[in-house]
């Protein structure tokens, strides 16, 4: 890559749409995604796709057996996704999502206070990483004394968060 492909911005507006997984199951990974997570189902492709929402939009989420149906995950130590992360816009939907969990005895591969976030790390059915998480206003971000982000990474403390969201553990 040259300096000059580096050194050139990309446009501030620009956000990441959607996430595809190849799944094995797509009812295992709709149970998942719509039953626990509460996403909606927005469009389906008979028994080999579907997608998923969160407030209307066309897909959030898509997924698919069009090359994995009935097939296992990676192996440890080979390239892919290392996890894909849905945020959440506050610490009260954190801790709904924390709680839908829970429920469903669903469980968690850590929790960490970042100082700019906090976040949710877990499987879902096909062993794809998954972050739920919240972003802290950009003005309780930890800075360094020349105004650079400061993120660190601390154990969050998952009864504090349902605590203070007014939700039962």
């Amino acid at each position: 890559m040259t300096e000059s492909a580096t050194a050139r911005p990309i446009d501030a507006g620009v956000r990441i749409g959607h996430v595809h997984l190849k799944v094995a199951d797509l009812e295992r990974s709709l149970a998942f995604y719509c039953g626990v997570l509460g996403f909606a189902l927005t469009q389906r492709y008979g028994t080999e796709a579907a997608f998923i929402s969160a407030g209307g939009y066309h897909h959030h989420i898509g997924l698919n057996t069009w090359e994995s149906r009935g097939g296992s995950p990676p192996p440890p130590g080979t390239t892919g996704l290392y996890h894909a992360a849905i945020l959440y816009p506050t610490r009260a939907a954190l801790a709904d999502a924390l709680r839908r969990l829970v429920e469903a005895g669903v469980p968690l591969d850590g929790a960490s206070d970042h100082g700019v976030s906090e976040a949710l790390y877990l499987r879902d059915p096909d062993g794809n990483g998954v972050e739920l998480y919240r972003d802290r206003p950009q003005e309780e971000w930890p800075r360094t004394h020349d105004g650079g982000i400061a993120m660190f990474t601390r154990r969050l403390d998952l009864d504090n968060l349902l605590r203070e969201a007014g939700a039962e553990a």
